[in-house]
This record gives structure tokens, C-alpha cells and sequence, in this order.
């Protein structure tokens, strides 16, 4: 895989300038780079879904697999063992030889030569794609990856978001492509799938690309880092994990400083030598010539000057409550629930939050942790039992699958809410990074985690006295958890949370948890988080 000479604007945003990269046909690599650096952007031209403005950029005919951090199917009727099977195109192959063998019957001679050739070439797909072990193979990945067997004949649009998540990803994997690129892979993998993705990884017999805010998961497979600059628009390949990667970028910048900070003391210099000539006397020739010569050298230094990169603004939030809660905010009572044609997800639940406490969600494999929270909002309406708001609450949700937001309309258009004038909404928005002609996007063109962030900005800006979360840290690098994180701690309201995120459940101080199906509530345990964990915490209702 190499880029070369690789130019791409949209409009008046340059994401890559002369950019070069190469990669090998089985090297591991992390893709990084700040927000809008062109991360993804490089996995859609890979995938032929954009075109350079100028530049090449050659993968041969390797085949390229992807898993976007969105999963979107295109036909939710299939059965979850078409759609897995589908990732490897042996019918179609088959098909498509059968259709030769016809042809070559009658074809005449000089015909033959090509229809030999297409076949030769559809017999080694069918080798490659290993037609006689593939169903076994893809029951073996299914296993590993702890897909129930029960799932196989259900249509994909009965599965949660979860266990949606990571269907595409056994899909991705069992398709067998040369080039493997995978966009944030561990926002939806449990512990256990996590462990064996990563070990299928880096065995893999192919090149991999990782966009991953997930550091642990990065140092564990790649060897390579692909570094996307924001500001250069270039490209650089270095060798080492991430960790060792940020220690060359961070000697590298040192390095960058220094030349640049020793450039401008000389051009300081020598732009007062300059000055000071000018303004000599006329018949002072000899300082005025020698302050010709060194305004021409300090016109090159200033052409030469590097440009010192941006440091990127970080989240900032606010989300003090507009009125005091109440001491008891939220009150379930003898709560059954149970989707068409399947078992109850729970009877009889009941639970109460108190007042300004953190109340964590927790259970195995699809025991209804999201559905419990779209029940409370009523999204969802329940078989039987009672869900009761204080008079005092304001109760305001972020869903997992950002579906509150309206992808037709800009980022600005979503953020309105009343109370607030132009200008507020302006400034609020600028603390989640969107600034001026950002406000104008739709937010149908932002990437996954621009969206997450325009969702906790509608979120804070209901001033809620009541937080129902649903995995509020996916899509979010390590840097925005950990502000969000520290916010929510000194939050003065309540949160009802579900998260699989275990540092940031400890950031925001959690003091019960509800165990699902069960209905049991306990006091919070680091060992009992940790414990649902490994088993799953993403594959829910």
C-alpha cells in the first residue's frame, strides 16, 4: 500500500497536501491524528468511496474490508446467518462459473482464451476463500466471539445495538480481506471478544489499519504508526506502538521548538540590524549596503520559519442544573417488559434513585440495560408496572445510537433550545469544538465522535437535574472521557448510567448499582463491575 503525492481539499479545507506514505502487505498499523485530520477520510479513499484531487494512492487488487464505527445494514430482513455468510462471496463466484462452463460449451475457439482465463481466476477466489471449510470457519469465529447459535435465524432488525456491532465485525473478519480497516473496533467488544479479535489480529495474514482512541488495544496489535498532520497535511509512517510513537512525536516537537525558537531570535536580530540601518544617516553607505544584504537573509529566515503546530482546544462543559432535584427523582415500581414473540427482559423490577447519586446499570448479555433507560423515557412502553418522575425532576437522555439528533439539520439547528439567544448557543458550541462555519454543517457529514459531542452539548443545555445516560463515552477520545468524566463527578444532580467503561465509571463516583435481570441493587463494587464486564456489557436489548 503506498501514497504518493496524495492532494485532497474539501473546499477550502485541505486534509492532505503532497502527502506520502507506504505501508507493507502485512504490517500492522494505528492510524491517528486529531479531529478532522483524515483519518477516515483515508479509509474512504482506500475504499473507493472518494477520489485524490491529485497523487495516487496504490493497493494493488487487494481486496479491502471496513468496519465503520456506525454500523448500517443495508437489508435488516436478512437472517443474521446470511448476513454472516455473505462476507465471503462463494455463491456469487459459483455462480458466475457455472455461467462460463454454459458459455465454453458453445463458445468458438477464439473465445475460449478469456473465458479460460476468468475462470483460472475465479477457481483461485474459491481457494482463497476457502469454499469447502468456510462454513466451519465462520461457526468457529462465531464461537470465539461468543455469537449465540440461537441468533442465526433471527432477522438482523430484532438485535440490539450491541449484538449488531458486533455481527458487522465477525462479518468483517470472516470476509478475508487483504487490507483490514477498522474505525474505533472496541466501542461494542466485551472483554472476551476483545482478547480474541486482538489475538486474531496480530496474527493476521494481512495488513491491518486501526483507528482506535483505545490505547491498550493499539500497543497490543500495531507495529506502525500511520500520523496524520492537521496542520502540515502530510503523512508519516513510524515503527513502534502508540506508546512508543508519542514518545518520537513528543522528542520530534521539542526538537521543532528549539529550531524554531533559535530561527526567530536570529530573525529578531537581525530584523533590528535592519531597522537600525534604515534608519542611519543617508551617507552612512556602508551600514545602509549591509542592511540590504541581511534584509534579504532575514526575508529568506522568515519564508524558512516553520509553522509551530496548534494546540487543540479540549471540551469544556457546564452543566449546573437550573433548579434544585427533588430527594427521590425517579421511581420504578413492578416494571415487566417484553419485545414481540420474545421472552420478558424482567417482571415485577422495581428501584428508586436518590437524590444526587450515581446509579450504574449493570448485567450479562442482553438483559435489556438500554431498553430499561428508553422505558424510563418512554420510548418504550412497558408490559405492566409504573414509572414515576418527581414533580421536581427534569430528566434529560443521551441515547447510545445518537438517534435524538436530527442528521437533516446543521449542528446549530440541533443545539437550539429556549432560553438561549444566538449568541450563547454560539459560545456553548465553541466549548465543544464547533466554531464558526462548524455551526453551519449538517451533522449527517460529522464523524462519530463530532456527533457525540453534539449530543452532550443538547444535553447540558436542558440544564437537566436528572442524567440518563446510555454509553456516553463512545466515539470520545481518552482526553474528552476524562472531562466529561470529572464534570460528571461534580455534577450536582442525579445520573442513571450504563457504561462498559470502567475508568469512567470510577471517575464519576458511582455509589449503587442495579444488577439486571435480577432486579438486586448493591452497593458499588469495582470486583462486580468488572466481573459483568468480562462477561459482556455491550450485547444488550
Amino acid at each position: 500500500m503506498k501514497g504518493s503525492q496524495m492532494s485532497l481539499s474539501f473546499g477550502a479545507e485541505v486534509i492532505y497536501d503532497n502527502a506520502e506514505f507506504q505501508l507493507g502487505d502485512r504490517d500492522k498499523a494505528g492510524i491517528v491524528g486529531v479531529n478532522g485530520a483524515g483519518k477516515t477520510t483515508l479509509f474512504r479513499l482506500l475504499l473507493g468511496e472518494l477520489s485524490l484531487d491529485g497523487g495516487v494512492l496504490e493497493t494493488g487488487r487487494a481486496r479491502v474490508g471496513y468496519l465503520p464505527q456506525e454500523i448500517v445494514f443495508d437489508r435488516e430482513d436478512e437472517t443474521v446467518w446470511e448476513y454472516l455468510s455473505s462476507g465471503r462471496p462463494l455463491q456469487k463466484i459459483k455462480t458466475e462459473l457455472e455461467g462460463i462452463y454454459r458459455r465454453l460449451e458453445a463458445a468458438p475457439e477464439n473465445e475460449q482464451a478469456p473465458l479460460l482465463e476468468r475462470m483460472a481466476y475465479l477457481q483461485e477466489q474459491l481457494d482463497y476463500f476457502d469454499q469447502y471449510e468456510a462454513d466451519d470457519i465462520l461457526l468457529s469465529l462465531m464461537e470465539e466471539m461468543d455469537i449465540d447459535a440461537d441468533l442465526l435465524d433471527r432477522p438482523l432488525a430484532e438485535l440490539s445495538g450491541g449484538q449488531k456491532s458486533k455481527l458487522a465485525f465477525a462479518r468483517v473478519l470472516y470476509s478475508k480481506p487483504e487490507i483490514l480497516c477498522l474505525d474505533e473496533p472496541t466501542n461494542h467488544l466485551d472483554a472476551e471478544s476483545r482478547d480474541f479479535v486482538t489475538s486474531y489480529l496480530r496474527d493476521y495474514k494481512g495488513s491491518v489499519l486501526i483507528i482506535s482512541h483505545d490505547v491498550d488495544f493499539l500497543n497490543r496489535i500495531v507495529r506502525k504508526i500511520v500520523f496524520i498532520n492537521k496542520v502540515t497535511h502530510k503523512i508519516a509512517v513510524y515503527d513502534g506502538n502508540y506508546d512508543i510513537f508519542k514518545k518520537q512525536l513528543a522528542e520530534e516537537r521539542r526538537n521543532r521548538e528549539r529550531l524554531i525558537a533559535g530561527q526567530e531570535r536570529e530573525i529578531k536580530k537581525l530584523a533590528d540590524f535592519v531597522q537600525r540601518a534604515r534608519e542611519a544617516s543617508q551617507t552612512n553607505h556602508k551600514l545602509k549596503r549591509k542592511g540590504q544584504e541581511r534584509a534579504l537573509k532575514l526575508e529568506k529566515l522568515r519564508e524558512r520559519l516553520p509553522e509551530r503546530e496548534r494546540a487543540y482546544r479540549r471540551v469544556k462543559m457546564d452543566i449546573a442544573p437550573k433548579r434544585e432535584g427533588a430527594k427521590v427523582p425517579l421511581t420504578v415500581e413492578n416494571l415487566s417488559f417484553r419485545y414481540p414473540g420474545q421472552r420478558l427482559l424482567y417482571r415485577r423490577l422495581s428501584f428508586r434513585l436518590n437524590g444526587g447519586e450515581r446509579f450504574l446499570v449493570v448485567g450479562e448479555n442482553g438483559v435489556g440495560k438500554s431498553t430499561l433507560l428508553k422505558l424510563i423515557m418512554g420510548i418504550l412502553t412497558p408490559a405492566d408496572g409504573r414509572i414515576t418522575f418527581n414533580a421536581k425532576t427534569d430528566a434529560a437522555y443521551y441515547a447510545q445510537e445518537l438517534e435524538q439528533l436530527d442528521l437533516n439539520k446543521t449542528v446549530f439547528a440541533n443545539a437550539e433550545t429556549e432560553g438561549y439567544n444566538e449568541w450563547q448557543l454560539r459560545g456553548i458550541l465553541s466549548n465543544f469544538l464547533f466554531f464558526a462555519d462548524d455551526i453551519n454543517k449538517q451533522a449527517a457529514v460529522l464523524s462519530p465522535g463530532e456527533k457525540a459531542r453534539l449530543m452532550l452539548c443538547k444535553l447540558l443545555l436542558q440544564r437537566a437535574n436528572l442524567l440518563i445516560l446510555d454509553e456516553p463515552t463512545n466515539h470520545l477520545d481518552p482526553e474528552t472521557q476524562a472531562v466529561i468524566g470529572g464534570n460528571f463527578r461534580e455534577f450536582a444532580g442525579t445520573i442513571l448510567v450504563v457504561s462498559h467503561n470502567p475508568a469512567f465509571v470510577e471517575q464519576i463516583g458511582i455509589s449503587r448499582m442495579l444488577v439486571l435481570p435480577s432486579g438486586e441493587i448493591k452497593d458499588y463494587s469495582r470486583e462486580l463491575l468488572e466481573y459483568y464486564y468480562e462477561l459482556n456489557t455491550a450485547d444488550e436489548q
